[in-house]
């Protein structure tokens, strides 16, 4: 498979990373950005095919990947239209909807997906929808190549803002956890390297946990002895209204996807 990029960001990055001589051939991915920088970082780091002009290998493709910015997107589209109708197009641009790409490409097989930063380390998290023209294979295709770099759901495509949201924006709430934990690490008198390495660690166990089929509140009871200092940390955030804010910020960034749409 010939694998095509417009925009070479960090999302896109993220991808060739994970797939970069695991899924598919290094030569067989091609990129362009506007930004020769970014070309020459693709080029020298992965051994892909990365240049500032995408008519270069257009006519090569089996897969269309369109990874650029929110506001640059209908640009970028207008400027591969004469794509051949037999490319697949997969876009990640957070907030534009498949009736956006269908007026440049009516004709066209297109799939909507909203991965995360986390793909760049195999545990990447994505939710993909199609519209009519895609076929069930070509469905499971696109899964297949997803959770070969993390995990992948289908939904609607009304869905993928929640999706944006929460685990495409979700990344950077869960840094943010981290370095908090981590400054109350650092406060209890930890030096901050453990610090960070005791929390990261402890996040993506109970993350295991969850996805192996525990539920979070009956793990969280699991842990939570009577008058122990677990529940006595949990005071401390029900009265900081942590699990309110997190709700908030959830919906605040669905709702800023759904405006960038």
């Amino acid at each position: 498979m010939n694998i095509g990029f417009i925009g070479g960001g960090a999302l896109a990055e993220a991808v060739i990373k994970g797939v970069a001589n695991k899924l598919v051939d290094a030569q067989n991915i091609f990129v362009a950005d506007f930004d020769q920088r970014r070309v020459d970082h693709l080029n020298q780091t992965y051994h892909v095919n990365a240049t500032d002009d995408a008519n270069q290998f257009l006519g090569k493709l089996d897969l269309l990947i369109v990874a650029v910015k929110p506001k640059d997107a209908v640009n970028a589209l207008k400027g591969i239209r004469h794509l051949d109708q037999s490319v697949l197009i997969l876009s990640v641009v957070a907030g534009f909807p498949i009736r956006s790409i269908e007026k440049v490409f009516p004709d066209h097989a297109i799939i909507r997906a909203m991965p995360n930063v986390a793909l760049a380390v195999g545990e990447g998290m994505v939710a993909i929808a199609g519209n009519q023209n895609v076929s069930a294979q070509q469905i499971d295709e696109i899964r297949n190549l997803w959770s070969a770099i993390g995990r992948c759901v289908v939904l609607d495509e009304k869905l993928l803002d929640a999706v944006t949201g929460l685990s495409g924006s979700g990344p950077a709430f869960a840094f943010l956890v981290i370095d908090a934990l981590s400054d109350g690490g650092v406060l209890a008198g930890l030096p901050r390297g453990t610090a960070i390495e005791l929390a990261a660690q402890t996040m993506l166990g109970a993350a295991k946990m969850v996805l192996e089929g525990g539920h979070p509140d009956v793990l969280r009871d699991k842990v939570t002895s009577p008058a122990g200092t677990t529940i006595e940390g949990i005071r401390v955030l029900e009265r900081g209204a942590v699990r309110s804010a997190f709700i908030e910020a959830v919906i605040a960034a669905t709702e800023k996807s759904k405006v960038l749409g």
